[in-house]
């Protein structure tokens, strides 16, 4: 399965690039995945849009749906049945703009918590990993 990481800036604090690196390294054994950092000047929908363009669009959004860790297995599974790449895109602290959230294909929360920026971006690497894992038939998500 293809997947396009798009986030409004890149993980900054220590922690949060440790954890990216991490994450990032074990999702790609069994993904094809690539990243898209967007500068913060650029967090227009226009250029977000851009950034997803062709693919299935799934966004972070409080609003979202919740799902458990199985439930987001299932949704990669579906995905991964539409052939095409899924693009998972966090916005900047402020969230994305309206015009993306319309244009999305899914709209998916992580939590109805608040997490700071470059933390969302572990829990969104480490969430997909966890349900790779699950679809994989490996111990980790126990």
């Amino acid at each position: 399965m293809k997947l396009h990481i798009i986030t409004v800036g890149a993980p900054k604090l220590p922690y949060a690039k440790l954890g990216w690196e991490e994450y990032l390294a074990r999702l790609k054994r069994s993904h094809t995945v690539r990243v898209t950092h967007i500068a913060d000047k650029y967090n227009t929908a226009e250029h977000l849009l851009a950034a997803a363009a062709g693919t299935s669009l799934v966004v972070l959004e409080i609003k979202g749906k919740q799902l458990s860790s199985q439930q987001l297995a299932d949704l990669l599974t579906k995905k991964a049945l539409e052939a095409k790449e899924v693009s998972l895109m966090i916005g900047g602290p402020e969230g994305l703009p309206q015009p993306v959230i319309d244009k999305a294909d899914y709209l998916l929360s992580l939590s109805s918590l608040t997490f700071p920026h470059d933390l969302a971006m572990v829990v969104l690497l480490e969430a997909l990993y966890r349900a790779s894992s699950i679809n994989a038939g490996l111990p980790y998500h126990k």
